[in-house]
């Protein structure tokens, strides 16, 4: 069902298009393909996404009348080349998740989950026969992937899953519990990870929907309710039971939990693209909504002590630009490491959280409804900051690399 916003707000957002958070004209780096999907996916974000979405959002729906209009886009497998994919720069695909999650983190999710977790796994972990059988389809988003990685007793710890793969002839049976599964509870493709009986190694398997397009026997996926960000895209909850998938549907290239990190290095420095997309929204809407907020009789981006605020916010939103901009130099050069998108991530997100904060200071009462947008980055904010990694554990990763020590239990 289609929602649409009638009741537009005194201060309309849009206003904020002329608001310069780029101080430091870094967007005059983006080469002409990443310039070219900046401005296609804000297209699709200013008509067809920010119109419909805070209903969806309240209602913790998720807007399937967007997936063929972002499937349209053709960014779906971001830097993959072949079998279909786009092939895109490492900074247009990084400026594409920064674009969706300007308009919203719940999109931004489904996409992520899509283009760069279920693709990618099979991009770095399947076999040329493997990607050739699935990349095609869901570089069109024809086919819709999912990421089964965390558990319910393992979120920040996964490399101890316990879901577990037994070999039985041409089949693998698999057991075990699943959580917080973007996209899995509709998926057409879902890579499952297990560890195998047999040799005690995390393997990946890629479960896929019936002729009738439903999920084979043995897979329950219930959507986890009651959220308070990210509300408008389905985690569910997965019971595996007795799951039989074909021995050829298990990808070749994964044999440890190593391999498994390969495909999480290589999307963590896009949670912190997207901590920059919300931190962007949410200063350009508190620069704009201070220029018209009129207390004691004048705007109060006349006040000293908004503008302390706003001048604090796009210092550290600039800061966090900086660092993605490097941070991509580096992965383009072959030199990003772990520690550097652990750090990038670690910091993007406290200050992309921080600065939703202020905006939603700034405006007041205002800033506590989802017409004005900033609310429902704030709290996005406040997912983006817990996962591919918590605040705490990212610090971890960079002080055992400072100390060389290890500080994990």
């Amino acid at each position: 069902m289609t929602v649409t916003r009638t009741d537009r707000p005194a201060f309309e957002p849009a206003a904020g298009q002329d608001v310069d958070s780029d101080l430091y004209l870094l967007d005059e780096v983006l080469d002409e393909q990443a310039r070219d999907v900046r401005d296609r996916v804000r297209a699709f974000v200013d008509r067809d996404l920010l119109p419909v979405i805070n209903g969806y959002w309240e209602r913790a729906e998720f807007p399937f009348e967007l997936v063929p209009k972002l499937a349209a886009l053709n960014i779906a497998g971001g830097t993959i080349t072949g079998h279909g994919c786009p092939g895109l720069s490492r900074i247009a695909s990084s400026t594409a998740a920064a674009e969706l999650a300007r308009g919203d983190g719940s999109i931004n999710t489904f996409f992520g989950v899509h283009s760069g977790l279920a693709m990618g796994s099979i991009d770095m972990l399947g076999s040329e026969e493997q990607k050739q059988r699935w990349l095609p389809a869901m570089a069109m988003m024809e086919k819709i992937g999912a990421f089964a990685l965390t558990e319910p007793g393992h979120g920040s710890d996964s490399v101890s899953l316990e879901t577990s793969a037994r070999r039985e002839g041409n089949e693998y049976v698999l057991n075990g519990s699943k959580r917080w599964i973007g996209n899995a509870s509709f998926a057409d493709v879902v890579i499952i990870y297990a560890r195998d009986e047999a040799d005690g190694a995390v393997k990946a398997f890629v479960m896929e929907k019936d002729a009738d397009g439903r999920h084979p026997a043995g897979y329950t996926a219930e959507v986890i309710t009651g959220k308070m960000g990210k509300r408008a895209v389905l985690q569910p909850d997965i019971v595996i039971e007795d799951l039989r998938i074909p021995a050829a549907n298990r990808l070749e290239n994964c044999n440890s939990f190593k391999d498994v990190n390969k495909v999480l290095a290589a999307t963590r420095g896009g949670v912190a693209w997207e901590a920059l997309g919300h931190a962007e929204a949410a200063y350009e809407i508190a620069v704009a909504y201070a220029k018209q907020r009129v207390q004691f009789g004048r705007p109060i981006a006349g006040f000293q002590l908004v503008q302390n605020k706003l001048a604090n916010m796009l210092a550290q939103l600039t800061a966090v630009k900086l660092t993605c901009f490097r941070l991509n130099e580096l992965g383009d050069a072959g030199q990003m490491t772990g520690p550097m998108a652990s750090m990038a991530k670690m910091f993007a997100a406290r200050q992309g959280r921080w600065i939703c904060q202020e905006a939603r200071d700034i405006m007041g009462g205002n800033g506590l409804l989802l017409e004005n947008h900033v609310a429902r980055h704030l709290t996005d904010m406040e997912v983006v900051f817990t996962y591919e990694g918590t605040d705490s554990m990212q610090s971890l990763i960079l002080g055992r690399h400072i100390t060389g020590l290890s500080a994990f239990a």
